[in-house]
């Protein structure tokens, strides 16, 4: 896995998102499950909507991790959606319209990971692309 950047950043990533999507729900107990406003975990709010997202995107990272065209195609999806999240939430923070409890922080968050995850998969394993047997 390691010979490959995107196998090793799906199953990284993939191992966060879903950390922190249970993590979520022990602090967002009692919180509405789209609510606008969520609880804080660290520095990030969430809901329980939240959450659940979390853990599919962590789900569909790790099972991506098992070959380098899943995860090279996984990473660039989900890099080109937390872009469109992050350009978009920052409109969307303190208005009713907020089902998944952004705050500034989960934008700078998302962009963070777009880049990271959009570089990754437009860089790395260009020649490995068609190769789908696991390492």
């Amino acid at each position: 896995m390691t010979s490959s950047p995107n196998r090793l950043l799906a199953a990284v990533f993939g191992a966060v998102y879903l950390l922190v999507g249970l993590a979520g729900f022990v602090v967002t107990s009692g919180v509405g499950f789209a609510a606008t406003e969520g609880r804080n975990l660290l520095l990030f709010e969430v809901n329980p909507l939240h959450n659940i997202v979390h853990l599919g995107i962590g789900a569909a990272l790790l099972l991506a991790s098992r070959s380098v065209r899943a995860a090279r195609g996984t990473n660039l999806t989900i890099g080109a959606v937390y872009l469109l999240v992050g350009v978009v939430g920052l409109f969307l923070v303190d208005t009713g319209a907020n089902i998944i409890a952004l705050n500034g922080a989960d934008n700078v968050l998302h962009l963070a990971s777009a880049l990271l995850l959009l570089g990754v998969g437009l860089a790395a394993d260009r020649e490995d692309a068609g190769r789908t047997v696991t390492a």
